[in-house]
């Protein structure tokens, strides 16, 4: 069932027992006054039976004035054995034996009665002034005719019946026009979301109409587009990036891979090699799986890097750097590194920080150029390396961190163009930065800045001071 029938019948089924209350305790209301004014003429005229001066059951017992309700029309008197003595009006009452112990002392009571066809209201009354006629104790009793009544509840219930059917039909006219208005915008949320599933258009926004339930349900669907659209725009990105990477990968690799198979091939098919050719070949073919060793685990830590690092600690970036610098003097020959660490704490993944720092020296190292030193540092700023070769040509400079771009000058030097990518993709994982310059003087810097750099304290004397 649709939810704007459901509400029109929630609506129209609280006015119905609205509705079915009210009209009830009105009915209940008038029938109770009525058999009261009825209940009070009764006792008007007991009172007056009980005070009255009667020598003869043979004559009309007293009644009350017209303007008061008139006497009872219908009376008889019960003795306290049963007797009927008198029956007024033409009906015989019924009710004899409990008239008779009303006689012997029971309490008086009202009843609805039915005497051929005549609806009456019957009060039954013990009436001590009566006795000595009969010799023993009598009761009286009453009875007016209901007709009347009945004849006005009748017309009420009918009128409290439509007014209730009424009620019912304009509760449901109003529950199905305040359901329409109420789910306007939810009829909106449905159609906007059947247009973004038909047309996988993320860009439709709702309207928001009110400060209201229905108005912050608006903005939250607003919101979850609007998530949804950055989502998918950095799922296209993330594919995109992917795609270039697996393209660039293979262009990158087929180089190697065809030099190592010629080569190889050229060992298998033997002929006239000589010794010296054979050791060269060799030695290529060494090479060459290094060059293809050094890429594919540059091309694994491209494609890791836009995966969150899972270990973050607080580490020591000097030291890291210090270990990347004891790594690089010993794989590097002809090239002085010199060094200015201070102690600094960092929240990061060690493994991938080194990995980057490594990067960053090794690539100083083939740009060194002449005898001057690498200079390494390390402070709050973040790690700086410079080198004193012949420093970015203007137009890579932009460029120098895009995956598997080499510069001009870069080209004859063996790499695969991913060293720089790594360090830019290991910073930003590490919410920092990385950035490259020429020096005044010659040479290229590279600065890697990483967020929340501390000096580490040092304990003197059993007192913590900052370093």
């Amino acid at each position: 069932m649709p939810l704007r029938k459901r509400m029109s019948l929630a609506a129209a089924a609280a006015v119905a027992v609205a509705v079915a209350l009210a009209l009830m305790a009105c009915y209940l209301v008038v029938r109770n006054q009525l058999l009261g004014q009825i209940d009070s003429e009764l006792q008007a005229q007991a009172t007056t039976i009980r005070g009255g001066d009667i020598h003869s059951l043979d004559r009309q017992l007293p009644g009350i004035s017209a303007s008061a309700g008139g006497p009872a029309p219908y009376a008889q008197v019960v003795s306290v054995n049963g007797t009927n003595y008198r029956a007024q009006g033409g009906l015989a009452l019924p009710g004899i034996h409990r008239a008779a112990s009303v006689a012997a002392g029971a309490p008086a009571y009202f009843a609805d009665v039915t005497v051929k066809g005549a609806h009456l209201r019957m009060y039954t009354f013990a009436a001590p002034e009566l006795g000595p006629l009969v010799g023993q104790p009598v009761a009286v009793q009453l009875a007016r005719p209901l007709a009347p009544s009945d004849h006005v509840l009748g017309h009420l219930r009918l009128i409290l019946m439509l007014v209730f059917l009424g009620g019912i039909a304009l509760a449901t006219a109003l529950g199905r026009l305040g359901a329409r208005r109420v789910l306007a915008p939810l009829a909106e949320v449905s159609q906007t979301a059947e247009v973004i599933g038909e047309t996988d258009d993320l860009s439709l926004r709702l309207a928001v109409h009110a400060d209201d339930e229905v108005g912050q349900l608006a903005r939250r669907f607003n919101t979850m587009l609007e998530r949804l659209a950055a989502s998918r725009a950095a799922l296209d990105d993330s594919v995109q990036s992917q795609r270039q990477l697996v393209a660039d990968a293979s262009h990158e690799l087929r180089t190697p891979v065809t030099s190592l198979r010629t080569n190889i091939e050229v060992l298998l098919a033997g002929g006239e090699l000589g010794e010296e050719d054979r050791r060269r070949l060799l030695d290529d073919v060494v090479e060459q799986s290094e060059e293809l060793s050094r890429l594919v685990s540059d091309l694994i830590e491209v494609a890791r890097g836009d995966l969150p690092d899972q270990a973050m600690d607080d580490l020591r970036l000097d030291q890291v750097v210090k270990e990347a610098l004891v790594r690089a003097e010993r794989n590097v020959h002809g090239v002085r590194f010199e060094s200015r660490l201070e102690p600094v704490v960092v929240r990061g993944n060690a493994e991938r920080l080194g990995r980057a720092v490594n990067n960053l020296l090794d690539n100083a190292a083939r740009h060194a150029g002449g005898t001057e030193p690498v200079e390494v540092s390390v402070d709050a700023g973040g790690v700086r390396v410079r080198d004193h070769g012949g420093g970015i040509d203007p137009e890579d400079l932009p460029h120098v961190f895009d995956r598997f771009y080499r510069g001009a000058g870069s080209r004859a030097r063996q790499g695969s163009g991913l060293g720089l990518a790594i360090v830019r993709q290991v910073a930003e994982s590490h919410g920092g930065s990385v950035s490259a310059e020429n020096a005044p003087d010659g040479g290229a810097v590279f600065t890697l800045r990483l967020p929340g750099l501390r000096p580490e304290p040092v304990y003197e004397g059993g007192l913590t001071t900052r370093a």
